[in-house]
């Protein structure tokens, strides 16, 4: 009888050890999928955050078309008539969407099928694609924030186009060339595959074309957003 129970007993306690191996793995396998998670989507899903955060509590933003060339270098901004002045990061070149409160310096002359050359370049800013033209040139001006070598860089890349999803027919697009602004007004935007690459050659107009990997994130598909000067 003493041995049975000893038996029981034994059998009891390892059931309890198996038990508490697996609760532990079962933990520690969430905890990395979690993880993983974050690293794509986390970034993405702050942008969001923020974005309906600045909608619910009517925060707008606008830019500031005029930099003091006394103080070019300027950073803090004001609030003007309600909205949020954006300093914008460059004049030499550079982008402002004030819907999304996105602003950033552009690179020129990218090779967009150089991941070696886009992949730093992304890191800092928005990449001009190579053999596209610049504002005023009265053709395709193509710019990209997109792309990564691997799914753990996806939510680092593409940060400041993240929300170009969120723009409508008519949005306002800014952008600084050589210290003049260009503006640039919404037509169209859709979700076209990896391979689209049509959108990169002449067009008979001046059109932007801004470009970022969807849905954020991820490199499934691309976003592409355009936009007539005005």
């Amino acid at each position: 009888m003493k041995n049975k129970k000893n038996q029981k007993k034994k059998i009891d306690q390892g059931f309890k050890k198996r038990k508490l191996i697996f609760s532990v793995l079962s933990n520690l396998l969430i905890g990395i999928g979690v993880l993983i998670i974050l690293l794509i989507f986390g970034r993405p899903l702050s942008e969001e955050i923020k974005y309906n955060f600045n909608r619910i509590f009517g925060i707008r933003y606008q830019l500031v078309e005029k930099i003091n060339p006394q103080n070019p270098e300027k950073k803090s901004a004001n609030v003007v008539n309600g909205k949020r002045e954006i300093i914008p990061e460059s004049t030499d070149f550079g982008i402002v969407i004030p819907k999304i409160n996105a602003n950033a310096k552009i690179f020129p002359n990218v090779d967009p099928y150089n991941s070696k050359e886009f992949l730093p370049v992304l890191r800092k800013g928005v990449a001009h694609a190579k053999g596209t033209f610049f504002p005023g040139g009265g053709k395709n001006i193509y710019l990209f924030a997109h792309s990564t070598d691997a799914f753990f860089n996806a939510g680092r890349y593409n940060a400041v186009f993240y929300l170009i999803g969120k723009l409508e027919k008519g949005d306002e697009i800014d952008i600084f060339y050589r210290g003049k602004l260009f503006k640039y007004s919404v037509f169209e935007k859709k979700v076209v595959p990896p391979g689209a690459v049509k959108y990169l050659e002449p067009v008979k107009e001046e059109i932007l074309t801004l470009q970022t990997c969807y849905p954020p994130g991820t490199t499934l598909e691309r976003l592409i957003v355009r936009a007539q000067k005005i």
